[in-house]
């Protein structure tokens, strides 16, 4: 059995810039190991919203109510809504009234946290 590698771009270049690799480098690197097929790709706002009125996704809305349970206060920095390997996911970075960034991966469709994690 093969060993399962796992890409993401942004882990892939914090990883080669903690380690001073030259960016080309990182970058040549990363289309080596990470066919383009497995690099995420943002969703247009006309699609999440197309996906969203047919109920293929959650709303943000919804989301983000669920998030406050988990950070309340939190302040909302960046979302994303990304297609990764076929699978919709919200990448949503906070700020906690801790005042601590995180990064969360969200799946679209059940609102069930794939990843959290604080952010550089």
């Amino acid at each position: 059995m093969q060993p399962v590698v796992s890409c993401s771009v942004k882990s892939a270049i914090k990883t080669a810039l903690s380690m001073h690799v030259d960016s080309r480098v990182a970058l040549v690197t990363l289309l080596l190991l990470c066919p383009l097929s497995l690099v995420a790709d943002d969703v247009s706002h006309d699609e999440a919203l197309r996906l969203r009125e047919q109920g293929d996704i959650m709303s943000l809305n919804t989301l983000l109510k669920t998030l406050d349970t988990r950070y309340p206060d939190f302040r909302l920095l960046e979302v994303e809504l990304e297609r990764d390997d076929g699978r919709l996911i919200y990448e949503i970075e906070l700020l906690t009234r801790e005042r601590v960034v995180r990064e969360l991966e969200v799946d679209a469709r059940d609102g069930r946290i794939l990843d959290d994690e604080i952010d550089d």
